[in-house]
């Protein structure tokens, strides 16, 4: 026996509750992991609590992230013993994920742990740091480096944000963070932030071109943000969008890609091939700092996780949580 967090529907309603199973109620596929950490991220919020349309098929493990030791496989590529790390694939929306001491998955949606990178550090990464690292990516690929001017990050006091920050700060970029919570001003600014901006300042509603102000940005919000982020970003910019956490909806014009030739690039940690992911992953082990890491996560235990999954879903959870499944 074995305990997991399950979602089931009742009266139309998602209730959850930490649940004994059984390995043959799994579902049945090439590699048996013995999860060690999961991670809290804002869409496992949505699925816990049933705020968002997430789960569709009952009973549920959330989770969309794990990383633990594989204990059988029936793919020549993993063998007992070895670490292994999950993050995207639709794990905790349309199959059993992370919040479960055990998880049976495909060896196509695992990736090696990088030597280098313990459990714990790998989910105070998670599929955030993932998502973040591929922004990153996707800001170098077109171009941007720190002397072109500053980086813009929305959303940045969540999972995504946070590390984003940490890791444009650390590779020279000078990173404005907008946040829409003022207390949180010098933990950013701890992460390598050099300038606050209010949301509420952000999401008025931008003409088609604004003065440019940004050399690039990393978007987590979408809606009136992104609007004007596209709308002041230099000749030549890049942002790249990994959330619509505001609205799917994109108030702008054509004009910022036409007259300023501004690229927005789509991010998403799911739609990612597997030698993008490890490359991703080898960076975050070597450029994300020990300490950025230490300060923007914290740990709980399955017991936790409801009252955790309303609070994210509130705004009211400052970087990153991990879950002990352990604990």
């Amino acid at each position: 026996m074995f305990n997991a967090l399950v979602l089931n529907q009742e009266e139309g309603k998602t209730v959850s509750a930490v649940s004994q199973l059984e390995l043959t109620d799994l579902p049945q596929e090439d590699v048996l992991v013995k999860v060690d950490y999961s991670s809290l991220n804002y869409k496992d919020g949505l699925a816990i609590t049933g705020k968002g349309k997430i789960i569709r098929n009952f009973p549920m493990v959330p989770g969309i992230d794990l990383v633990g030791t594989v204990e059988e496989s029936a793919d020549s590529r993993y063998k007992s013993g070895d670490k292994v790390v999950l993050t995207g694939w639709g794990v905790g929306e349309n199959y059993w994920g992370g919040y479960s001491q055990y998880a049976r998955l495909k060896a196509d949606w695992l990736v090696p742990l990088p030597e280098n990178m313990d459990p714990v550090r790998t989910m105070q990464i998670g599929t955030a740091g993932l998502t973040a690292m591929l922004c990153v990516m996707a800001l170098e690929e077109g171009g941007v480096t720190p002397d072109k001017g500053p980086i813009i990050v929305s959303g940045a006091a969540g999972g995504v944000g946070s590390v984003a920050v940490s890791l444009l700060s650390g590779l020279g970029y000078q990173v404005t963070a907008i946040t829409g919570r003022p207390e949180t001003a010098d933990y950013l600014k701890s992460l390598g932030a050099s300038e606050i901006v209010t949301r509420e300042e952000m999401a008025e509603p931008a003409r088609p071109l604004e003065k440019q102000r940004w050399a690039g940005a990393v978007d987590t919000v979408g809606d009136n943000i992104l609007g004007r982020i596209l709308a002041e970003t230099d000749y030549n910019g890049v942002v790249a969008a990994c959330g619509l956490a505001a609205s799917f909806k994109l108030p702008t014009t054509v004009m910022p890609f036409i007259l300023r030739n501004v690229r927005l690039q789509g991010v998403d940690s799911v739609m990612c091939p597997v030698e993008r992911r490890q490359e991703a992953w080898q960076r975050l082990a070597k450029q994300l700092p020990d300490d950025a890491v230490g300060e923007i996560a914290q740990l709980i235990g399955l017991d936790e996780l409801a009252d955790y999954a309303e609070r994210i879903t509130n705004g009211q959870v400052k970087g990153r949580v991990v879950v002990d499944l352990n604990k």
